[in-house]
């Protein structure tokens, strides 16, 4: 049999699911850290760029190099964003509860889904709106009575995180020939020197230094690196549909490690998150008829 979907393309979406369940552990440890949000920048920064180096280095040799010089406009538009992202999560996180912030980013796949539209032309498959409709649905379940008056800077954060997070996913996806974690790389950077004159990298008290290494040298690099590399050949709008599992999972991770206990809403809205995500994962490793042919 001869699947027009290639082994390949398959393996990037496992990489892209497994880089977003990696990720689902950074609001947990952004919460642990207990450092203020202009020191955590930088870090978080620094440490993620050094560390997507060193494991790019080792994966491409020699190659890195004329990667880095392939990038062009596209990569130094993706590096802006993706500091601007960066940035701005940390302060919504800070600056608001972290559920309240998941739900908001859980907005990212239809921002994809019709950045998409509206700039590459894409035709989003039926599947996938269907999937992304029951996905908000949950959310609306997670938002329950809504959004707590008095914290609108942090979600204002939030919101600009979503957008600039669909906008990087729909910038990679459109320059699927280019690798854009070089330009990841320098993203991270920029974010760093942009906080530096305002963080004090050095106040950071011996037991914090751990999670931050675990944050900043493994969860950080290991997810986005993943999820860099699955947008080449992933749609932007199923890269950001797996995100909603940070909505679900991000909640969790936070009530099993200092017990702050999810609302029934959020219990209801996960499950028809990830029942959404899951049937359109089902949906992509189907055998399709037309789509296979017998030797």
């Amino acid at each position: 049999m001869i699947y027009t979907e290639t082994n390949a393309n398959r393996c990037s979406f496992v990489l892209t699911l497994i880089g977003v369940l990696v990720l689902t552990s950074e609001t947990l440890l952004l919460r642990l850290i207990n450092i203020d949000p202009w020191t955590m920048n930088f870090w978080r920064g620094l440490m993620m760029a050094i560390g997507l180096v060193v494991a790019y280095s080792l994966i491409q040799r020699g190659k890195i190099r004329n990667e880095i010089a392939q990038i062009g406009i596209a990569g130094i538009a993706l590096a802006i964003v993706f500091a601007l992202n960066s940035i701005t999560f940390v302060f919504a996180v800070n600056h608001t509860k972290v559920a309240n912030v998941l739900i908001i980013l859980a907005s990212t796949p239809l921002m994809a889904a019709l950045l998409s539209v509206i700039i590459l032309k894409e035709n989003v498959p039926k599947s996938t709106w269907a999937a992304i409709i029951a996905g908000m649905t949950g959310v609306i379940f997670v938002t329950g009575d809504g959004l707590r008056s008095g914290v609108w800077l942090g979600e204002i954060f939030a919101f600009i995180s979503a957008l600039t997070l669909a906008v990087t996913f729909i910038i990679i996806n459109r320059n699927k020939h280019l690798s854009m974690i070089p330009a990841a790389v320098f993203g991270a950077a920029i974010s760093a020197i942009i906080v530096a004159p305002f963080a004090s990298p050095m106040s950071i008290i011996s037991t914090n230094w751990e999670l931050l290494f675990l944050l900043g040298f493994i969860v950080l690099p290991l997810s986005f690196g993943l999820i860099t590399h699955g947008l080449r050949t992933v749609p932007a709008p199923e890269v950001a549909l797996l995100m909603l599992l940070e909505t679900v999972l991000g909640p969790l991770w936070v009530w099993i490690a200092i017990n702050e206990m999810p609302t029934k809403n959020t219990f209801i809205g996960g499950i028809v998150i990830i029942s959404a995500v899951a049937l359109q994962s089902a949906w992509r490793f189907r055998p399709s008829r037309s789509n296979i042919s017998l030797d």
